[in-house]
């Protein structure tokens, strides 16, 4: 990756809307690392020709940022944004057990954006793409009479004996969670109140808030998954642990009992829900954006779900409960059982303003 913007005197204080879309491209494929020998069409044709690799299934995922409901720019350095637009695919491609390859990006411009942002977006992305090997291969940019949108598509590499999905749960299959949660819940609240970002020079709050603006996608645990078979179902966590434990069940025909205690809500989002008077479990269970992995795990595969443990390099799991014959979902606490509150979800009526997610 060059290691400074193209011609940055040129066009200092310059938007896209006076650089134009085909200089806009060019900026962008000048920043692009070389393409890996099996990509036989990179940037700058029609479309992109992939070599597929051998003795594997493409898989494809889409996901798009709409700016007003998926992120305010206020709250977000434009690098940042870049690096969630890419980590929200790959942790897609993550919960299916595949190895990302490429990426392809769709950019709906307002002219007033500044050019000097757009590079940094594309730099963010690119240094997340670099890290998990994902080549950028192509795209396409157009103007937008509003918000800014970021679309992607990322296509990954599975075996087809290894793919997984949310529909192989079993009843007494495991619930294992990566990571832990609530903390970009608590990112987002707090720039919320503080956009300008004062209220973030504590360090349990500069924590959540890089959690939410840079999420770390599982990509190699997904990849370690997808070889060895530890795993019968898997969600990414988008939209709450709540709605990824009612996609997983509903998808596998089961129900579910969570463990309330087990939950690993991260220490500094505690803290931050405690002050505010928020139920930490609730406001964990329906927030979203922590991108971690829901895996159900069968038990006689307990072994194979440890060594990936211990080869995730730091990243904790934890055992939260367990799928059952019955179909209801059930939070289990220390004062009885419960209905498992919901996450997010788009066109849901609130009543509140769009959240950013």
């Amino acid at each position: 990756m060059p290691s400074s913007p193209p011609h940055p005197t040129q066009d200092a204080g310059a938007t896209v809307g006076d650089v134009g879309e085909a200089a806009l491209i060019n900026r962008i494929r000048r920043r692009v690392p070389p393409a890996p020998d099996w990509v036989a069409t990179g940037i700058g044709d029609d479309a992109a020709v992939v070599e597929p690799a051998r003795g594997t299934l493409d898989v494809v995922t889409t996901d798009t940022l709409v700016e007003g409901i998926h992120f305010e720019r206020s709250f977000f350095p434009a690098a940042d944004l870049g690096h969630k637009t890419l980590a929200v695919n790959l942790s897609d491609l993550a919960a299916m057990g595949a190895t990302p390859r490429v990426a392809v990006l769709s950019l709906v411009l307002p002219a007033g954006m500044a050019a000097a942002d757009l590079d940094s977006l594309v730099d963010g992305m690119l240094a997340l793409a670099t890290r998990h090997r994902v080549a950028l291969v192509g795209g396409n940019i157009t103007r937008s009479p509003g918000p800014l949108v970021l679309g992607m598509t990322a296509i990954g590499a599975v075996r087809r004996r290894r793919v997984l999905t949310r529909g192989g749960g079993r009843p007494g299959d495991e619930l294992w969670v990566t990571g832990t949660l609530g903390a970009a819940t608590a990112g987002l609240a707090c720039l919320r109140l503080e956009p300008t970002g004062s209220a973030v020079g504590h360090t349990d709050l500069a924590g959540c808030v890089e959690r939410y603006r840079r999420p770390d996608p599982r990509v190699r645990i997904g990849m370690l998954l997808g070889r060895n078979r530890a795993a019968s179902a898997a969600v990414d966590l988008s939209d709450g642990l709540g709605d990824g434990v009612r996609q997983l069940a509903l998808a596998s025909g089961v129900g579910a009992i969570l463990d309330a205690s087990a939950v690993p809500i991260d220490e500094g989002a505690r803290r931050w829900f405690q002050t505010h008077d928020l139920d930490s479990l609730d406001t964990t269970l329906a927030g979203g954006d922590d991108y971690e992995l829901l895996v159900a795990v069968p038990r006689a595969h307990r072994r194979r779900f440890a060594a990936i443990s211990r080869l995730a390099r730091g990243v904790p799991t934890t055992r939260i409960g367990v799928l059952t014959k019955d179909p209801s979902l059930v939070l289990r606490t220390a004062d009885g059982e419960r209905a498992l509150p919901g996450g997010y979800q788009h066109f849901q009526e609130t009543g509140d303003t769009p959240q950013a997610r």
